[in-house]
């Protein structure tokens, strides 16, 4: 397992709905991969202030907890859509209170199981969420921001090996997913 998989500050990362789960395992299991995790839950807590700015400017600040690996995340993502960073921390209380006392509430708080492969320099997150279905995350981070279009095109091709095409991707964010199942 590597941590240079998540390196960078750029994420290029394409999200597509997986019908059906054990055939994507299937492809995937006739290509070289390794794995990073499997079915590990993670619970994110995002935070802004009570006017939402972060959320205004296209900002979002979560912190991430990984059962059972124990792995704790502070994530920032934004303005740009491609900006992603993330930095491991030891602890997740401890920097829940240090954003409240910097005047940020927690106003989502959301869980998925997740399973992380790598296959070459990619990444790809096969994630479940409750009532919302099965996702796949085929992404790549890079400090280099003039690759963001070429690695784009190889993500692209990665995942229709899996069969899935642009009429399977997902734009919207798990948190706008999320935030749209809980108000129906």
């Amino acid at each position: 397992m590597s941590s240079e998989h998540f390196k960078g500050k750029y994420e290029v990362e394409l999200k597509y709905r997986v019908g059906a789960k054990t055939e994507f395992l299937q492809v995937l299991s006739s290509l070289p991969h390794e794995v990073m995790l499997l079915d590990n839950t993670e619970t994110d807590w995002y935070f802004d202030t009570p006017e939402h700015s972060l959320g205004a400017q296209n900002k979002s600040v979560s912190i991430r907890e990984m059962e059972p690996y124990g792995i704790k995340l502070w994530i920032v993502k934004g303005p740009e859509a491609d900006r992603c960073e993330a930095t491991n921390i030891t602890d997740a209380k401890a920097a829940k209170s240090m954003l409240a006392n910097m005047g940020y509430e927690p106003y989502l708080v959301m869980k998925k199981v997740r399973s992380i492969y790598f296959v070459g320099q990619y990444h790809i997150t096969l994630d479940f969420l409750e009532g919302i279905g099965h996702f796949a995350e085929f992404a790549i981070m890079t400090d280099d921001e003039a690759l963001l279009a070429r690695y784009k095109g190889e993500l692209e091709q990665l995942a229709s090996q899996f069969g899935l095409t642009d009429g399977d991707l997902e734009h919207r964010s798990y948190r706008t997913l999320y935030q749209m199942q809980s108000t129906l």
